[in-house]
C-alpha cells in the first residue's frame, strides 16, 4: 500500500457503518455512469482523508466492469460513501500470481478493470507493478488517473528542497542492514523520502544520524487526517524526542533533507585523495579500498568502484 490503509471519515462527516448500502450516490463528474473502454485504469484513492478523490476516478470506479483492490473491506469502505457497487475482486500479495492472469485476460476481452490500493496511488510500495507491466508487455490499453500519494504530501509540507528527490520506500526493519542502505544514499545531492513504521522510527532517525550525518528531517503523520502532524528538526533531536515520547499513532513518512552544499563534491574529492595516496604508495586496489572506505565511512563497494578507475588509468588514475 502506497500510504495510510485506514480512510478516516473526512472533516466533514463520518463513513456509513460496515454493511450499510442504504447510501445516496454522491454527485461526480458526469451525473450518469458512463462505461469506459476496455483497458486497465490504475485509480488513486484517499490517503486518510475520503474528499480526496478526484471526480474522473469516481466516474471510472463507477464504470469499470470490475475493481482490483487489496482488500475488500477498506475497498467498500471507501466505495459505499459514494454510492458506488461495482463489483470487488481481490488482488493482493498472496494471490497475484493467480490473479494477474485473470484481470489480464478480462481486459484483453474487452472489459474495463480498475486497480486500487487500499490508499494512495497503486504501484507505490503495494502490489500492482507487475501487472502494469504485463498489461504493457500484452499491448493492452493502460492508462493512470493521479491522486493522493503520501511521499509527495509529506515531501510538500517538509519544507525541504523539492527540486530533486529520491523515493527509497521501506528500509531495511535491521539497524545494521539500515545503516547499510542509508549509506548507499549518503552523497545523493537529493532529499530523501521514507516510509517507515512508528514502532521503529526513533532508531531509525537514529541511523540515519550516523550513516548521513544530523540532517535536518521532517516526521509527518496522520497525512490528511484530522489528526495530521509534521514535526521538523535535526535527525538526533527527532531520535530523542521519539525515544522519550513513544512511537507516534498513524501512518509515518520521513523526509531526509540533502547533503550540506558542496559535502558530497568534498566526500568525493577527499576519497580520490586517499585512494591516490594508497595506490601510490604500493597498495592493492582491493586493500587501497579497504583502507579508504574504513577511514571515511563511505560503502565499501562505492570505494572498490572508484579504486578501480583510479587504478586502471582512467579519471586521473595513479600512474
Amino acid at each position: 500500500m502506497d500510504d495510510q490503509p485506514d480512510l478516516d471519515a473526512d472533516l466533514d462527516g463520518e463513513f456509513p457503518e460496515e454493511g450499510n448500502d442504504d447510501v445516496v450516490a454522491q454527485p461526480t463528474g458526469s451525473g450518469a455512469i458512463r462505461k469506459p473502454g476496455a483497458g486497465l485504469y490504475i485509480v488513486a484513492t484517499p490517503i486518510g482523508n475520503a474528499g480526496d478523490i478526484t471526480l474522473r476516478a469516481l466516474d471510472i470506479l463507477r464504470g469499470v466492469d470490475a475493481i482490483a483492490c487489496e482488500d475488500t473491506r477498506v475497498t467498500g469502505k471507501l466505495l459505499r460513501r459514494y454510492g458506488i457497487r461495482t463489483r470487488m475482486l481481490p488482488y493482493h500479495d498472496h494471490n497475484a500470481a493467480k490473479m494477474r492472469p485473470v484481470l489480464l485476460d478480462k481486459v484483453a476481452n474487452g472489459q474495463a478493470i480498475a486497480l486500487v490500493s487500499d490508499a494512495g496511488t497503486p504501484l507505490v510500495s503495494d502490489p500492482g507493478f507487475k501487472l502494469v507491466r504485463e498489461a504493457k508487455d500484452r499491448g493492452l490499453s493502460l492508462t493512470h488517473l493521479p491522486g493522493a500519494n503520501a511521499a509527495i504530501t509529506a515531501l510538500v509540507l517538509s519544507g525541504l528542497p523539492s527540486d530533486r528527490f529520491l523515493f527509497g520506500g521501506f528500509l531495511p526493519a535491521k539497524s545494521a542492514a539500515r545503516r547499510t542502505e542509508l549509506e548507499l544514499f549518503r552523497t545523493l545531492p537529493a532529499t530523501l523520502i521514507f516510509y517507515e513504521s512508528a514502532q521503529r522510527l526513533a532508531e531509525m532517525l537514529a541511523d540515519v544520524t550516523a550513516s548521513l550525518g544530523n540532517r535536518e528531517v521532517a516526521v509527518a503523520r496522520e497525512l490528511t487526517k484530522l489528526f495530521e502532524e509534521v514535526r521538523r528538526g535535526p535527525a538526533s533531536d527527532l531520535s530523542t524526542y521519539y525515544t522519550e515520547k513513544g512511537p507516534p499513532k498513524g501512518e509515518v513518512v520521513v523526509v531526509i533533507g540533502p547533503p550540506a552544499e558542496g559535502a558530497a563534491a568534498s566526500d568525493a574529492a577527499d576519497m580520490d585523495s586517499l585512494l591516490k595516496q594508497a595506490l601510490s604508495g604500493g597498495m592493492s586496489v582491493r586493500d587501497a579500498a579497504a583502507h579508504v572506505a574504513t577511514i571515511t565511512g563511505q560503502p565499501k563497494k562505492q570505494v572498490y568502484a572508484r579504486a578501480l578507475q583510479l587504478g586502471t588509468g582512467g579519471d586521473g588514475a595513479v600512474p
